[in-house]
């Protein structure tokens, strides 16, 4: 099987340095994260996607600092993202530059992926997961990525960004009032079903020269991302994936085609390359489904009925079906009263 991609360190090292401004021991940090110092330290470093979810675990959680990734989006500069973030200072415009970031994020984020579209009123530059992750390694990414690229954009155009509109997919964290630090943005949290995040820019916005344009500089640059890309290996495993995108769901579940589309691909492939993982799409659904199932129904807030339809089950009783079915005979009622017992009786 195909290794799964590592991460460029320079940014987690950075994470590192600011839970250290705040009282943390890092040389603790990186040993219980189970990262060598070295490779934090080494200019083309790289550490694992589960090395990089147990650091932001851990910061956040001995710094008591949750606003970390807001923190170290705001530190990052263009030249942080060496050759891409180069390239993007010598595009023409914001939309050039938005298009070179998309062909190559994975140089500077394997953990996502980045799609833009313009039309004929709005550009939009969506960011969805490609490594399953956490929720907070979820939450961390889609916060640092989207700050970060409102101020790459907003130095892009020497501080003259007009308003916009930020989409983040987790509900307002505690320090949401310092998305007032945005100034032009409209910041909206969880509205989204899936965990994708949005920003959204006028169309006029993102077709302003801009002033570092250089194309010789451009075309050097686009040639060393290309080359760099081109060692860049994807992960085979896709099954992963797909339950995170399918726990995370706010709403129903996505379904195929939906997943299909997030990794352009056509439905047939993505179920292949599943079946290629001894899995097959029906069946994670199924798992997933029930799983939420049985988080609610612990959860002692909804009823069977309110919990078959928010599952999106047409009535109770095919929902009790299907519980039954996965459960050992067990129906939601019963299962329910069960867990609420066993947490009753609980000492603690």
């Amino acid at each position: 099987m195909t290794p799964p991609p590592q991460l460029p360190a320079r940014y987690y090292a950075l994470l590192c340095q600011r839970a250290a401004e705040l009282g943390v021991d890092a040389v603790r940090l990186l040993k219980d994260a189970r990262i060598d110092p070295r490779h934090l330290q080494a200019a083309n470093g790289h550490i694992s996607a589960e090395q990089a979810d147990a650091l932001i675990c851990l910061a956040a959680d001995r710094s008591g600092h949750e606003s970390l990734a807001f923190d170290l989006a705001r530190s990052l500069k263009l030249s942080s993202h060496d050759i891409l973030g180069y390239a993007m200072l010598s595009a023409p415009n914001l939309d050039t530059a938005l298009r070179l970031l998309a062909r190559y994020f994975s140089l500077i984020a394997p953990s996502y992926r980045m799609q833009y579209r313009c039309d004929a009123q709005r550009a939009e530059a969506r960011f969805q997961p490609a490594l399953s992750m956490s929720p907070r390694g979820l939450a961390f990414h889609a916060e640092a990525i989207i700050v970060a690229l409102y101020d790459h954009a907003n130095t892009l155009l020497l501080g003259q960004l007009p308003a916009c509109s930020i989409h983040l997919p987790f509900a307002a964290p505690p320090h949401a009032a310092r998305y007032r630090e945005l100034g032009s943005a409209v910041v909206h949290f969880g509205e989204e079903t899936l965990p994708v995040a949005r920003i959204r820019f006028e169309k006029e916005t993102v077709f302003r020269p801009l002033a570092m344009a250089d194309a010789n500089t451009l075309r050097m640059a686009e040639d060393r991302c290309a080359t760099l890309l081109s060692t860049i290996t994807r992960s085979a495993n896709l099954a992963d994936w797909v339950r995170m995108m399918l726990r995370e769901a706010a709403e129903g579940q996505p379904s195929l085609e939906e997943l299909a589309t997030i990794l352009n691909l056509s439905a047939r492939t993505l179920e292949r390359r599943l079946a290629a993982e001894d899995c097959g799409f029906r069946e994670l659904a199924r798992q997933a489904r029930h799983a939420r199932a049985c988080t609610l129904l612990r959860a002692g807030r909804l009823s069977v009925t309110q919990i078959a339809y928010q599952l999106g089950y047409g009535d109770a009783a095919n929902f009790t079906r299907a519980f039954r079915r996965d459960a050992g005979g067990m129906t939601p009622r019963e299962y329910r009263d069960q867990a609420l017992a066993g947490a009753a009786d609980d000492p603690r």
